[in-house]
């Protein structure tokens, strides 16, 4: 079956160009012009990844990020015409997977969806067909379908939350800087001073969902000015 791609611009000709090219490399696309009609898109329709302009005409690319963060970990990557490292740093906090700077070469944003598929579960799926269940005290983590749940309740991860907490927990006891997270969640073109800051709004985000008490945390612990470890999966 063909992955299906979701391109958000208002701008019809940056449309048309990746909708074309993306056709000739055998993805499925689907457009859509404002944000509003994007978050009804992802909402009623099932996309392996999506394309998300910055500067939209009803609701901006930041606000159907954060929007569709509620309800889905779609893969995003987000596109804009502005190189402010602000824009770059809000995206990522927000939950953005990557970041593209226009104008662009449609090879580059080609590379970019089949960089992040690869990282994600829909092209794991097939070479982990055992399952992955971590569990911890009240943690489980089913690896595999992506789901965490917490003494039974399941919990809404973003992407970024879950690849991070899945790197922590299948290494317990390892510490990592907040660099060597970046780097290794993010990509290595994630590297600059600004960039570090997202993962520590990351890991409380994460705390204030799967910790019983996110200022006293059990799982995702911290090491003083070295980084941040999973506990051991020793009960």
């Amino acid at each position: 079956m063909a992955l299906r791609v979701l391109v958000v611009d208002d701008e019809k000709i940056i449309v048309k160009g990746l909708r074309f090219s993306l056709l000739q490399d055998g993805y499925e696309v689907e457009c859509a012009y404002d944000g509003e009609e994007a978050v009804t898109l992802i909402r009623e329709q099932q996309f392996d990844i999506v394309l998300l302009d910055v500067m939209l005409p009803k609701l901006s690319g930041f606000e159907v990020l954060q929007q569709v963060r509620e309800f889905s970990d779609v893969p995003i990557i987000m596109l804009t015409a502005r190189g402010d490292d602000m824009d770059k740093i809000l995206g990522l906090d927000f939950g953005a997977d990557d970041y593209v700077t226009k104008p662009f070469n449609p090879l580059e944003v080609k590379g970019r969806i089949k960089a992040i598929l690869r990282r994600t579960s829909r092209a794991r799926k097939a070479e982990a067909p055992v399952e992955n269940i971590i569990e911890v005290g009240d943690l489980r983590m089913d690896l595999d379908n992506r789901r965490v749940t917490l003494s039974g309740k399941e919990i809404n991860l973003t992407s970024k939350e879950f690849e991070m907490l899945e790197l922590l927990a299948t290494h317990p006891g390892k510490v990592y800087s907040r660099v060597m997270l970046l780097q290794m969640v993010w990509g290595k073109e994630y590297q600059s001073p600004g960039d570090v800051r997202t993962v520590d709004v990351h890991i409380r985000r994460l705390r204030e969902k799967i910790e019983h008490n996110a200022s006293d945390p059990q799982y995702v612990l911290t090491k003083w000015k070295l980084g941040y470890y999973f506990k051991s999966h020793e009960k």
